[in-house]
């Protein structure tokens, strides 16, 4: 079984679009993945495309869009949705409603770095380092755990902590 999982940031520029791209490679089979954001920016952050394509991801079909697109009637329902705006820069996330487990893994928002062109570029990489860990450790997540949400939650949750 296929399941469904939705990344969920504020602008869908950065990284909402790291984690779709990497699930989409890593979990191909079992995972399909997708991105969006509450106030979408219109436009993937040149420097997630740079780090995606440094490190051999798909870039094709990414792009910014509005979570008004997973919520029509006629949309395909997701099983995970996972929220990656930083609470802790008093960045406000999405809240979301619906029949799917709901975790949080914060996460700073490379796009919002100031600084040269090397510094963004160290701050995309720095995010996808945290996204990879984190997707790592969701893949080791038995297929079997989905099977209980309250089993499912209690694995999914600590994986924001990793860095």
């Amino acid at each position: 079984m296929t399941r469904r999982v939705l990344f969920l940031c504020t602008g869908n520029s950065a990284r909402s679009v790291l984690a779709e791209s990497t699930l989409r490679k890593w979990g191909e089979g079992r995972y399909e993945s997708f991105s969006a954001g509450s106030q979408p920016a219109g436009r993937v952050n040149p420097f997630a495309i740079a780090q995606l394509e440094r490190e051999g991801f798909p870039t094709d079909g990414l792009r910014s869009k509005s979570w008004d697109e997973f919520a029509q009637d006629d949309s395909s329902l997701m099983d995970l949705i996972v929220t990656v705006c930083d609470s802790a820069a008093a960045e406000s996330c999405p809240v979301v409603f619906g029949d799917f487990v709901r975790v949080h893994w914060g996460l700073f928002d490379p796009a919002g770095v100031e600084g040269s062109d090397e510094q963004k570029a160290e701050a995309f990489d720095r995010a996808h380092q945290i996204i990879k860990a984190r997707l790592k450790a969701f893949l080791e997540i038995p297929d079997s755990a989905w099977g209980d949400r309250q089993s499912l939650k209690a694995e999914l949750e600590p994986i924001a902590q990793i860095d």
